[in-house]
């Protein structure tokens, strides 16, 4: 076990971490003394009390972010619709008419039973 001398909030304290984890716990006494300062001066005169909504404030954002982990991703835009061309629809279906309409004709005008 180490000892790590941290300052936060103004005030030192002396932690004991274990060894090779000093520079994270370094790092999370910042995160807690950039929160601390973010909620102003004097907010309270209570130092406990300060440190807990600093903690508080802390886990509303850890839990936040770990809803945003569970949430299932949005799913991709479907892709644009292709752009039809209505001219060469109504052109082919005209075409495909006027090819039935002769085959009709040509099958009435067949002798029965060949």
């Amino acid at each position: 076990m180490s000892e790590v001398k941290l300052e936060v909030g103004g005030r030192r304290y002396t932690v004991s971490v274990a060894d090779g984890q000093e520079d994270n716990l370094r790092g999370l006494a910042a995160t807690v003394d950039a929160k601390l300062a973010g909620m102003g001066k004097n907010v309270s005169s209570n130092e406990a009390k300060n440190l807990l909504f600093a903690a508080i404030l802390l886990a509303d954002e850890l839990e936040d972010a770990k809803k945003k982990l569970a949430a299932p991703a949005a799913p991709p835009p479907p892709p644009p619709a292709p752009e039809i061309d209505t001219h060469a629809v109504a052109d082919k279906l005209e075409g495909l008419a006027v090819a039935l309409e002769n085959a009709a004709s040509r099958l009435e005008g067949a002798p029965q039973g060949s």
